[in-house]
């Protein structure tokens, strides 16, 4: 459950030299175990429910299993992952990618739930939950290098501010952090 990190070797003398580490979120497969748990209790429940009422048959428990299908689709999040230049993000049926080293602009969508919104060049978007960013030290790094060369680049147009808040919120998180395990807080 930890982070996972993949090494290429290298191929005689060519530009991959500094070996591609890619970074997964770390607490992605307990969020997709909690959701099949909690679609596993709702077709129980609802199942339950049913057999109690002797209103159970075949028909209504594939109802009840669909839903239960339904809810797992809704709670499955995302798989965040980062390596050199790119960040994606791996839906059930969908997959975003944007290059951090050619970032337009990262917006913050204010609301009941925000969310982080990173364009790049080519068009590429994604959208996460700042979370995933606090609570993954390294996914943060790699966003933050790539925006950082896109600075360079002079194609970062938009949201210095937003990144500087955000690595503030998550250095304090990791202080924090730090000093409960050393039970000092």
């Amino acid at each position: 459950m930890g982070r996972h990190i993949k090494k290429r070797a290298l191929v005689g003398d060519t530009p991959r030299a500094d070996a591609v580490r890619t970074v997964h979120d770390r607490y992605w497969t307990r969020e997709l175990r909690s959701a099949v748990l909690y679609g596993v209790l709702l077709f129980g429940a609802l199942v339950l429910l049913d057999w109690g009422l002797v209103r159970l048959t075949a028909v209504r428990a594939g109802w009840w299993a669909a839903l239960a299908v339904l809810l797992l689709i809704i709670l499955t999040p995302p798989r965040v992952s980062a390596a050199a230049g790119r960040l994606d993000a791996r839906g059930l049926v969908t997959h975003r990618r944007v290059r951090t080293d050619r970032l337009v602009t990262v917006r913050i969508s204010e609301g009941v739930s925000p969310r982080v919104i990173l364009t790049d060049t080519s068009g590429g978007r994604l959208v996460l939950d700042p979370r995933v960013l606090i609570a993954n030290p390294l996914l943060w790094h790699h966003l933050d290098q790539g925006a950082r060369r896109s600075l360079e680049q002079g194609t970062l147009r938009s949201g210095i501010p937003v990144l500087e808040r955000l690595g503030r919120r998550i250095d304090g998180e990791l202080c924090r952090g730090i000093l409960r395990a050393s039970s000092m807080e």
